[in-house]
């Protein structure tokens, strides 16, 4: 069995839900009180094993490439005037070995994949989807991974989310049931109704998948929205071998909106060392005004 060495982050999306902050500035670059989006899901793949990774960007996307390339002006400023600390963060997203391919035309997360082709070769991968930051002692990534190392196939991350929330998602309609939290997969729907919603099991932003998917993605005409659909795609490799569906037990934030990054940056805020005692005791005075005013 290959090892899973290989990630791709899709990052070309218009970002249309932080306009107008996104309209020359990437959504995946939007900070979590000090660290882009971009590079939590970055740092769980490499925290997780993966040797190299590979972003799909797209127009104004330049920005990301910036981030994780070196500025000499900038590290020089800080070791001159012994900033270490600053000088050592700085450093660090410069460390990790990154490829960029660029996505041209909008045509869906199954078309951003597809780009991947020639980066993956004949081996088992991981996508990370930008809008999904997960929380967890073990990465979800790296769970995946031990997934895929026990049985072989495909697995994707899923959670369970009430069902009037299934429209939003695609919905695994569960068969047998592998181990605890491991299910095969009878089929997978695409933002189905409540009433026609198969289970409560939505995929979420985390895929480990068998080259085999780029088989179906060359084959996939578009479909919602005149675009190339990753879960369709999925849906066709599950007919030729099993895609497994894995419940995720620990924390996600989803950053892909305007109130999830907000909530996001506030629980973030409330673990970081230089603002989380001030942020508390601002949190404890706003909740008493509040109140006072209900």
């Amino acid at each position: 069995m290959q090892k899973v060495r290989k990630a791709v982050i899709p990052a070309a999306g218009l970002g249309t839900r932080f306009l107008p902050a996104t309209k020359a500035m990437a959504k995946e670059m939007l900070p979590i009180v000090d660290k882009p989006t971009i590079q939590f899901i970055v740092e769980e793949a490499i925290e997780s094993g993966i040797e190299e990774i590979l972003v799909v960007t797209g127009r104004a996307k330049r920005s990301i490439e910036d981030h994780f390339d070196s500025n000499f002006e900038l590290e020089k400023n800080l070791n001159d005037k012994e900033k270490w600390d600053l000088l050592k963060l700085v450093e660090s997203t410069t460390k990790i070995k990154l490829h960029f391919i660029r996505q041209s035309y909008p045509k869906g997360l199954g078309d951003a994949v597809l780009h991947a082709k020639s980066f993956v070769g004949n081996e088992p991968f991981i996508v990370l989807l930008g809008d999904d930051m997960m929380k967890d002692e073990v990465p979800l990534t790296k769970q995946l991974m031990n997934r895929y190392e026990e049985t072989g196939s495909s697995v994707l991350a899923t959670i369970r989310v009430p069902y009037e929330e299934t429209s939003k998602y695609g919905i695994v309609d569960p068969a047998k049931k592998l181990s605890e939290g491991l299910y095969e997969v009878n089929q997978f729907v695409e933002k189905p109704k409540a009433e026609d919603a198969p289970s409560d099991l939505a995929i979420i932003g985390r895929y480990l998948l068998t080259p085999e998917i780029f088989e179906m993605l060359e084959k996939q005409e578009p479909g919602a929205g005149n675009e190339v659909q990753l879960t369709d795609a999925i849906e066709a490799l599950n007919k030729t071998q099993k895609v497994l569906a894995y419940e995720y037990k620990g924390i996600r934030y989803d950053v892909g909106d305007k109130f999830g990054y907000m909530t996001t940056s506030i629980e973030y805020g409330l673990e970081h060392p230089e603002v989380k005692d001030n942020l508390k005791q601002y949190l404890i005075q706003l909740s008493k005004e509040l109140r006072a005013t209900e």
